[in-house]
């Protein structure tokens, strides 16, 4: 590999591995409104799932103990109360990345 014809060809061959290298890396995301409903339906089955849970354990106590519906009601409500809260903490969640987002594009420019 002493001949300076055959190192040339070396690094020719090298570069066009590389170009086929960046041609076949994946290219970014640029679907945003993808994410976002994403982001609001996750939101969604995080309420229901805090109003089904809280219905399962109301029910099934009230079935346990032969009561009136008063702690299906009760836990209904205590799951609204826990779904409602993980949506504020998710929507908070979210707010942080966006705004972290816009201060690293604020930098870039």
């Amino acid at each position: 590999m002493t001949d300076p014809e055959q190192k040339q060809r070396l690094e020719a061959l090298e570069a066009k591995i590389e170009a086929a290298k960046e041609a076949q890396a994946p290219k970014p995301r640029v679907d945003e409104h993808y994410s976002m409903a994403n982001h609001a339906w996750r939101m969604v089955v995080e309420l229901v799932s805090g109003l089904g849970i809280g219905f399962g354990i109301g029910y099934g106590l009230d079935s346990l103990f032969g009561t009136i519906p008063i702690f299906l009601v009760t836990f209904t409500l205590l799951g609204l109360a826990a779904g409602i809260q993980t949506m504020i903490r998710t929507a908070r969640e979210i707010e942080t990345q966006k705004l972290a987002e816009e201060a690293e594009n604020d930098e870039r420019a």
